[in-house]
This record gives structure tokens, sequence and C-alpha cells, in this order.
């Protein structure tokens, strides 16, 4: 639970229709997996003590008595156990047949949830044997004692409010206005379905997409567990499919026809967060629900999710390869339209060979496609200095004699020397002044390029660079649109690999590909004695395979420096040791608070993801913030 991270499983037990004694020994035998394991929230189907296909089985006595015997006996064994229980059983109440979902935790029953939509179509004839859930509160005498039931009740944690439980039984989820919607309001963080969803073809990817989406709309953690092959087959077959899903991702999903447990972690602390933020997502303290409270203790989960080393790029080639096809496109179409609005006769950019400006390069050239006009109407410009390769060099103009753009080489080193001079520095002396004066010098050129040439200037700066503040102020900091503005480095890279496989030029596709290659580097210090790039900016900020991910969970989910940090361990063992890790995260906060006045005055540049540093946008940070609070917590590491 530390951390927000709550374990939850959803479990499909093997029964026997209407032997409910088999059934207990089942479901007992579950919980006792589920709680080995460190599940602290489980949810098992729709009437699985009795078997949701009992049918005329449910209008007998025997059948009902036998229920609740075996929801007693499974409630006795809980005592002792940590964990939320979930269990489905029909109940009686008020002389009407109930379909339940009954909520255990420490041999009590804290609370019963009714079905609300009884579904009575098709193959479906639940009104022949239920009562829909009434409206308004009440208490059930169920096992000597007085138990909430109703529909809007919410269980929440008293040691950790993020963590509120709530539930809605299968056809609730398909109706027009689910329960959940009124319980995700009220604050619920995972909701859970106990169903008995039968299969047809195409049903399989209706279900998960309900679920799913279910999920994103309602900022929440939703389990949901389905009956399985143990129920009648006489017209039905169940598959025992339970999906596990988080704010719009599947994180754990079982193959069909199996039984057994599923289980993840959904993190509340996250979902609490994204809810403070959503200002749409409102009305929870002024909804009229039952809160119960129930202690848990926290202590430490073992995480067994999906934590991905670089968050930006999807899962598989043919998911990475459209997400670069469509950021492509964003930022083409966002440049498209500010030179029709700009009526630019020109785009200028600066061209060093490296990632970057050739994104920002290839962008400008189908953002002239889009408008019809040739390649030939930008102006690529490289600026040769004191750390200039010969490889950068080489790459830079290939590129633009293949793309079909003008080229200017400009040499800068005369210019900077005299600037210097002007200012008395000692070219010997190779500090920040040294390496600025190339950047500041470089943008005096493109931007006064662009007023002779009735143009714009396009700048290549990357997500990446900003959140470390890796750019000269009023340098390459500086331009008229920053196509690359939210496009962060651990992409860069992909999309100018996709490229390179679109084109069908071996010559460019060689270019593209040796750029793809060459490591990171402004090329403000000479190179090496065998004229190899001899500034690293990795060996001088940090992997930026690092400071993506702590972009995305710092900034982004904006979690605490110790969960970062966590996360980080979890995802890059064996890549990165603590120490490592920890050194480039403080860099991280130190640079990313101290270099905030740069991205108080950007450009503008089109938004392409879920994290962008426009101070127009998403990022709204004063410059003069103090980041003692988050080194101080890792310093207590």
């Amino acid at each position: 639970m530390q951390d927000g991270f709550i374990k939850v499983s959803a479990g499909t037990p093997d029964i026997k229709v209407a032997d409910c004694e088999y059934n207990r020994g089942e479901i007992i035998s579950l919980i006792d997996k589920a709680y080995a394991q460190g599940v602290r929230v489980l949810v098992l189907p729709e009437l699985c003590i009795t078997g949701y296909t009992c049918q005329d089985l449910f209008f007998q006595q025997e059948l009902l008595d036998g229920a609740l015997s075996a929801l007693k006996s499974i409630a006795e064994h809980t005592r002792g156990m940590d964990m939320l229980a979930a269990v489905g059983c029909p109940l009686r109440f008020r002389g009407e047949l109930y379909n339940c979902a009954v909520i255990i935790k420490d041999g009590k029953i804290l609370g019963v949830v009714p079905k609300k939509f009884l579904p009575n179509y098709n193959e479906f004839y639940e009104m022949r044997h239920f009562t829909a859930a009434p409206e308004g509160e009440f208490d059930i005498e169920l096992l000597g004692e007085s138990v909430p039931f109703g529909l809007n009740l919410l269980f929440e944690c008293r040691k950790m409010p993020e963590l509120v439980f709530a539930a809605e039984v299968c056809e609730d989820l398909w109706a027009a206005e689910p329960p959940s919607i009124s319980l995700a309001l009220g604050g619920a963080t995972i909701i859970a379905n106990l169903s008995a969803s039968n299969e047809t073809i195409g049903k399989f990817d209706y279900r998960r997409e309900l679920v799913n989406s279910q999920s994103a709309r309602l900022l929440c953690g939703y389990v949901f567990s389905s009956a399985g092959s143990g129920e009648s087959t006489q017209d039905l077959v169940f598959s025992g499919h339970d999906i596990i899903a988080e704010n719009g991702n599947i994180i754990a999903e079982s193959s069909l026809y199996t039984t057994g447990l599923i289980m993840t972690e959904i993190d509340v602390k996250k979902l609490s967060g994204e809810r403070r933020k959503n200002t749409s997502f409102t009305g929870g303290i002024t909804r009229p629900m039952r809160r119960i409270p129930f202690d848990m203790e926290i202590k430490q989960t073992q995480l067994t999710r999906t934590v991905r080393k670089t968050p930006f790029v999807p899962n598989t080639t043919t998911e990475t390869d459209k997400r670069c096809e469509d950021i492509l496109a964003m930022q083409a179409h966002g440049l498209e339209k500010r030179i029709r609005h700009t009526n630019a006769k020109t785009l200028v950019i600066g061209i060093s060979g490296g990632l970057d400006s050739t994104l920002a390069l290839l962008v400008c050239v189908e953002a002239m496609k889009l408008l019809g006009r040739p390649a030939s109407d930008i102006l690529a410009v490289t600026m040769p200095c004191f750390g200039t390769t010969q490889r950068t060099r080489s790459n830079a103009e290939n590129l633009c004699l293949l793309l079909g753009t003008q080229l200017r080489v400009i040499d800068i080193a005369a210019a900077v020397k005299q600037h210097f001079s002007d200012i008395g520095h000692d070219e010997n002396v190779r500090n920040v002044v040294y390496e600025n004066a190339q950047a500041r010098e470089r943008t005096k050129i493109l931007m006064d390029l662009a007023n002779a040439e009735n143009g714009m200037v396009v700048g290549t700066g990357d997500l990446s660079e900003l959140a470390l503040g890796w750019a000269t102020y009023n340098g390459d900091h500086i331009s008229m649109y920053g196509v690359n503005a939210s496009v962060p480095k651990t992409l860069v890279r992909h999309i100018v690999k996709y490229y390179a496989g679109t084109v069908e030029n071996p010559e460019l596709r060689e270019v593209l590909m040796s750029v793809y290659d060459t490591p990171v580097s402004p090329e403000l210090l000479p190179a090496d004695e065998n004229g190899n790039i001899a500034q690293i900016t990795e060996d001088l900020v940090g992997p930026y395979e690092l400071h993506d991910f702590f972009l995305y969970h710092g900034i982004r989910w904006g979690f605490p420096p110790k969960k970062v940090f966590r996360l980080a361990e979890y995802a890059f063992d064996g890549s990165y040791d603590r120490d490592t890790i920890l050194k480039w995260l403080k860099t991280f906060y130190r640079r990313f608070f101290s270099q905030q006045f740069k991205r108080s005055c950007l450009p503008d540049g089109v938004k392409v993801g879920s994290v962008t540093l426009s101070p127009r946008g998403d990022w709204r940070m004063p410059s003069d913030a103090s980041s003692a609070m988050w080194l101080k917590e890792l310093d207590e590491l």
C-alpha cells in the first residue's frame, strides 16, 4: 500500500452449479491464494457461491439456505486477513431476492450491494428470479449482524484516504448510466464488477473495451471478475474473462476459459492526483453516499505491474511507428498553419547533423508538402565552429542536399572570436561563456536571415532539453515556432528512425540512420585528437532515458521524489545501480527548478503528447520556486 499501490486481484473459481458447499471450498481456496500473495482487494464473480446459471433453482429454499451457510463460512474464514473480498451471492431482503455483491473483511461483512439493472432480454431473464436494487439507504440483518445494504456504499480506508472501494454487478456496467458513475464521483478509486458475462463472437473485444473505457472516464481502477466454465453449458458458455484496468489502461487480463487469479497493483494516489487536476471531475463531497470506514495496515507492496523504462515510447514497433506518424502529422500541421498565418516565404532552420535539428527539418519538409510548396523554400543553415565534427557536418549537408532544401554554410569561428575579443574573454578558457557565445551567434544569424528572406525561424529544442534547461538562454532557446517543444528525447530518436523507414531513397535513409546513431552533443567544445565528438550531453546531465522517466512520473503524474526513485529502481533494475539513479534524479530536480525561467518565455510550439512545459499550456510554475523539499526527500533515502 505504500506510495498508493494497492495489490488487487480478480478471480474465477472452478464452481459446480448449485453446489454451495463445493463452491465454498473453491472460493476459500482462491481467498487463501490471493492473501498469501499480498492481495488487499479481491473480486470474485457474480453469484459465485451458487453459480449464475441456477435458473429456477433460485426459487428453492434449499439453495438459498445453502448459499447463506456458505457465505457465513467464507466470512469466518477471512478472520485475521487484512484484505477486502467481494463475493457474489443471492440474498433475501424484505421478502424479495437480490443478486448481491457482499463485501467482507477480517471475518465481518461490511456491506451488501444489490444489482441495479437486471437484464431481461435475449438469453437473460433475471427479472424472473431477482428484484432490482431499491433506491435509498437500508440495513439488512445478515448472520446476526445489521449490515449496510444499497447501491451507494463506499468503503473507505482510514489510514489511506485515497483507497475507496465500491462495487457494481455485471449488467450495471452495460447500462446507459452505470452506478459506477455516481460511485466514482462520490470518491471511489477502485470499483469492482462481479460479473457472469457469457461468451459470444465479438463480446471479448467489446467487454474489454467497455471495462477499459469506464476506467478512463471515471479515472479509477476497475476490477472485473467473470464467471467461468464451471457454469452450466445448457445454452451458454462462460469464459472467465477477468480484467483489471487503471485509468484507460488494461494492466492485467486472464486468458479465456481459465480459472484462478490475475493480480496487479492499482495506484490510488496516482488516480486521486489526476482527479484533483481534472476540473470536470467534481461533485464528490455533495454525493449522497453511505461511507463505511475500515482499517488496513500500510506496508510495502511488492510491485509486479509493468513500469516501462521509456514511458513515452509504446510497447511494440507497430504502435511506435503509428505514434511517430501521428506526431509528425501534428507537428507538420501546426507549422503549416503558422506559415499560412504569417505568410512566411521561407523557413529558416539551423542544422547541426544531430537528432533534434534533423527532426525539425523533416517537419519543415512535411509542412511544405501540405502547402504544396517545394522543399527549396526552406533555408537550412549549418554553422560550424570549434566543436563541429566532420561526421555531423557531413550528415547535415547531405541531409539538406537529399531533401532538396537550400543549404548555406556559415563558419562562425571568426565572428565568435571577435566577440570574445570585444568582451575581453580568453578563448582558451572553455567555460559557459565559450559555449554560449557560439549558440547565441548561431541564433543571431538565423534571426537575421529570416528578416532578410521574409522568413520564420523554426526551433529545434525538444521537451527533455526544456525540462533540464539544456538550452542557451536567448540562444537555441529562442525561435519563432518550436516544432519539437513537446517531443521527449527518447521519442525524437524513434521518429527519425521511423522516417528513415518510409523514404525510398537509400542515400537519404543512410544519412538519417547515421543521425540516429550519432551521440547527443551540443558540439561546443573542440573534438578529440581523433576528430570525434568530445562533449557528450548524457555524460554531463545524465542519460535521457532516465530524465524522460523522471519527467513522466515526477512532473506528468506529480509523484513525490521517493516514489519516482522507487519506480526507477524497479524499471531500470540491471541497467543502473541505486547510486546512479539517485545522482541523476537529484540533478533532474535541481535543474528542473532552477531553469524554469527559460520555460517561462518559450516560443509557441504544438502540444503532441500528455506532457508539455509551455507556460501557456499545461505547466505554470514560478521561476523562483525552491527545490529544497524535493531534494530533502531524496537526501533522506
